[in-house]
């Protein structure tokens, strides 16, 4: 399926001969922003990329490691430079924080290496700080953690208002903010090969629709990663629901609300880009292929518009995927949506849109079987939808090499 341009006739062909991008953790500087783009070393700079949350856990046991440095060696082949995963793994098995602010050493020396590997591949990390689900931990973890210390807490909601769990947090930020790598040597506030700070894997507070509990909760803690840290990008970790300050815009909502607002919660200064999510086979799943498509492509223009009209702020698409226990599903299938959605991220991007670059979810690598969610694609046994991958690559690669040759 291929694109036809004015401009990505003219250079992407050069660029496939290039290395991939202009720019990588192992020569480049700090990932930025200005207005609305990405930039690195002043000049736009664009991503394609994937999701992997379970690369600290593989990295932390030696007999699993190597399946971290594969499948960064994979993402490269395919041109991918950008990686979002879990900074956090809260309480029960292998944990990394096993009980506020005392950590497991094995799996920060697993994270350590995540990061290493990651600058060796020419791969930056969006890494996130907490989860609002359970897996991992999440805020349900935080919350019993202060039960536990004889709080009262009504809900797991309450992971957002508490005092004290909102000191557990703030901790976890400092630790992980300040973590000095067991292998570089590097602080990972001090570290290019982290691209940004997610303050949270999709934050729901469905017990305050009016979106007050996340909006300040947000702006405390992306204040406190600045206070920490200022050399690297924070965003929030959003689905991309609308909320209450502009109430007309929550139409393109699949039917719902989360308690989040995507454009009051991303125009909190400290908030450096914002973010979106798709999974239309879970939020409009009474629609067929078509019908899906079309949410897809109206929500991702939607995000566009708004985060350069009205945030000024650069977009990145980072989680969409395509689950094979979906009605209907084929590899093929998974190979047009992703292609649909490249398109529109390349269209945007190439026209000096806000919209950075794109994360699928997710890579798997070989032998994770019981990982499985679904939405698993592992390079080496899906030579259609990596290529699909690489394409997409190949088209970003261009543009950053277009402009820092100018």
């Amino acid at each position: 399926m291929l694109r036809k341009s004015s401009l990505a006739i003219g250079f992407a062909f050069a660029a496939i001969v290039m290395a991939y991008g202009s720019a990588n953790p192992t020569r480049g500087g700090f990932v930025g922003t200005r207005g609305s783009q990405f930039v690195m070393n002043g000049r736009p700079f664009y991503f394609n990329g994937f999701n992997a949350y379970w690369l600290m856990y593989m990295a932390s046991d030696p007999l699993t490691r190597d399946k971290v440095t594969d499948t960064f060696g994979q993402a490269s082949k395919y041109g991918m430079n950008v990686a979002r995963t879990w900074a956090f793994s809260d309480g029960g098995y292998r944990a990394l924080q096993t009980s506020p602010g005392s950590y497991n050493e094995d799996m920060f020396k697993g994270l350590d290496f995540v990061v290493s590997e990651a600058k060796k591949h020419g791969i930056y990390l969006i890494l996130s700080l907490v989860n609002n689900w359970e897996g991992f931990g999440g805020k349900r973890q935080y919350v019993q953690w202060a039960r536990d210390q004889g709080q009262y807490l009504n809900n797991d909601d309450d992971f957002f208002t508490s005092p004290i769990t909102k000191g557990y947090y703030k901790n976890h930020v400092k630790a992980v903010l300040t973590r000095v790598n067991s292998i570089t040597g590097v602080a990972y506030k001090d570290d290019p090969t982290i691209l940004g700070w997610e303050l949270m894997n999709e934050p729901r507070c469905q017990s305050d629709l009016s979106g007050k509990s996340i909006q300040d909760w947000v702006a405390e803690m992306a204040g406190h990663v600045k206070s920490i840290d200022k050399n690297h990008l924070v965003e929030v970790g959003m689905e991309g629901f609308y909320g209450e300050s502009m109430p007309k815009k929550k139409q393109n909502n699949p039917g719902y609300e989360v308690g989040t607002d995507f454009i009051a919660n991303n125009r909190i200064p400290q908030v450096d880009f914002t973010t979106i999510h798709m999974y239309p086979d879970q939020w409009v799943p009474g629609a067929n292929e078509e019908g899906q498509a079309e949410f897809v492509e109206k929500w991702i223009q939607a995000h566009i518009d708004d985060s350069e009209s009205i945030i000024g702020k650069p977009l990145m698409v980072t989680e969409f995927g395509k689950s094979s226990r979906s009605a209907g599903y084929t590899v093929g299938a998974r190979d047009t949506y992703f292609g649909n959605i490249f398109n529109s991220v390349y269209s945007c991007a190439r026209t000096g849109g806000p919209c950075g670059g794109a994360l699928f979810w997710q890579v798997m690598a070989q032998g994770m079987e019981n990982w499985s969610d679904g939405y698993e694609v592992v390079l080496e046994q899906s030579p259609s939808t990596a290529a699909v991958v690489s394409q997409q690559s190949r088209e970003i690669a261009s543009l950053n090499n277009y402009l820092a040759d100018l």
